[in-house]
């Protein structure tokens, strides 16, 4: 039995639908008011729980050989990204688990003193590094999921806001891809007890994602290109009124400010551990 966790998120439903593709038992770890339905329907258990709450993490566990941790932080870092991770690692071990998948960040290891996410999913990696329990955690640079509604937006506007360097480098993977790889390191050997980066297989500028945009949906790209300042003084402004949210601006800051691409050479060790070609952003936009 695999546990899931953030399962109907852009990771975590794609992940179940692999397993249940697969005829492999899964258990779903979805919110009382999120939309399960479709995992429901492909056959996966349903476990509605709150990972803030150490019971529900301990019920959902039992009868579990392994773990994908999928799930995001929704601005709560502390709760989410560290604490909810720590738990589950610490019943895993009580329990037996035979491997655990971790999905990251990449620059997780950079030292991102101002951006709550990294610093949450760094301890994380360390504590599940240290746990004696066989691992796999996966760092992606970016989801090519998350540029969904953006594409949508610029379908019927032409419109594209890029905050901050349009230069700036990136390689964003394919979802799909990524969620292959998470189930796929549960049996693969040369995935046990690695720390990956994971990235699609070309390096882009960010202003080349709106160019895609463009060839996709056959219209001219409008650029929008306000500076970085922009997030600054919308930061300072919001801090005035909720300092937890203005702390988590500042992973944000920290995503536009830096380069998140993977080097020729990981992209190549990717592709020979899980024997898989990687699709790029365009073919994914292409087909979703």
């Amino acid at each position: 039995m695999f546990l899931v966790t953030g399962a109907t998120g852009d990771i975590g439903q794609r992940v179940v639908r692999i397993l249940r593709k697969r005829e492999t038992p899964v258990r779903s770890f979805v919110r009382l008011n999120s939309r399960y339905g479709e995992l429901e329907h492909q056959g996966s258990e349903i476990f509605i729980g709150d990972l803030v709450e150490q019971r529900d993490i301990h019920k959902a566990c039992n009868g579990v050989q392994y773990i994908i941790s999928a799930h995001g932080s929704g601005g709560n870092a502390i709760d989410l990204d560290y604490r909810a991770n720590i738990e589950l690692i610490d019943r895993a071990k009580e329990i037996g688990v035979e491997h655990f998948v971790f999905i990251s960040v990449l620059g997780a290891d950079r030292g991102y003193e101002d951006a709550p996410v990294f610093k949450a999913k760094r301890e994380v990696e360390k504590y599940l590094q240290s746990s004696g329990l066989n691992y796999t955690i996966l760092r992606p640079a970016g989801l090519a999921s998350n540029l969904l509604p953006l594409a949508e937006r610029f379908k019927q506007t032409g419109i594209y806001l890029l905050i901050g360097d349009r230069y700036s480098r990136t390689s964003i993977i394919s979802t799909d891809d990524l969620a292959i790889m998470a189930v796929d390191s549960i049996t693969n050997s040369a995935a046990c007890n690695q720390t990956l980066a994971i990235g699609g297989p070309e390096v882009l500028q960010r202003e080349d994602i709106p160019q895609i945009f463009s060839r996709i949906y056959q219209r001219e790209a409008f650029i929008l290109n306000p500076p970085l300042a922009i997030v600054d003084g919308l930061r300072s402004v919001i801090g005035l009124f909720n300092q937890e949210s203005q702390k988590a601006f500042g992973t944000f800051r920290t995503l536009l400010n830096n380069e998140f691409f993977c080097t020729p050479a990981e992209i190549e060790r990717l592709e020979a551990i899980y024997k898989l070609k990687l699709e790029t952003l365009e073919s994914f936009l292409r087909r979703n």
